[in-house]
């Protein structure tokens, strides 16, 4: 069987010139997958052009299809966000609404491209919202046909107002280990599972 893939969308506002907590604690999970034999590669949204709207290819500029070509090659799929005014990042928004553009796209079997792909979540920020942007995150990724294991939502959270970010206070923190190890196997888990069994065609085609 070839090595599963996961691929991290990192939404952070930053482009690769500038540290960002959020890649930090994506390579923190992607020290699991190598142990566990998973590919892994990130990319950085901020770096691509990507046109607004709900289609595949809008045109022009557009680097969304490089991007997705990664998407569906992948057999896990997380989107690394931090947290601002606790929402998810505007970035992680506009990723999901381009994946929305691409969920009438089928599989050989005619399910949408992207059922028997694994879905999760993780993020950093100085302040509330890291379990509002996660519902939102993975609501969005199982309603186009990813599915969720459970406790995929990594997170840390440092304290109100301004501070140390999770690079330089986080990576201590017992939970958020505890939390990328649970992400980090059960995605591992699920889509070796999938990869043997995935879910049947019957009942779930896009055909109408």
């Amino acid at each position: 069987m070839q090595p599963l893939k996961a691929l991290f969308l990192n939404s952070s506002l930053k482009k690769s010139d500038e540290v960002s907590n959020t890649e930090g604690f994506i390579h923190d999970v992607q020290v699991h997958y190598n142990q566990l034999g998973v590919h892994s590669e990130i990319v950085r949204l901020a770096d691509y052009q990507i046109a607004f709207g709900i289609a595949e290819d809008l045109g022009g500029n557009d680097e969304w299809p490089e991007i997705l070509k990664k998407v569906k090659e992948a057999d896990i799929l997380i989107i690394g966000t931090p947290i601002w005014l606790g929402e998810k990042s505007s970035l992680a928004t506009l990723a999901i609404e381009r994946l929305y553009g691409s969920s009438s796209m089928t599989n050989d079997k005619g399910q949408a491209v992207f059922y028997n792909k694994v879905g999760g979540v993780v993020i950093t920020g100085n302040e509330d919202g890291a379990k509002h942007s996660a519902a939102s995150v993975l609501y969005g990724l199982s309603h186009i046909g990813y599915l969720i294991p459970p406790n995929v939502d990594a997170y840390w959270v440092g304290e109100a107002g301004p501070g140390e970010s999770y690079i330089k206070a986080g990576r201590d923190n017992e939970f958020t280990r505890t939390a990328i190890k649970r992400l980090a196997y059960n995605t591992y888990h699920l889509a070796g599972a999938l990869r043997q069994n995935p879910i049947p065609a019957e009942g779930n085609t896009l055909d109408r």
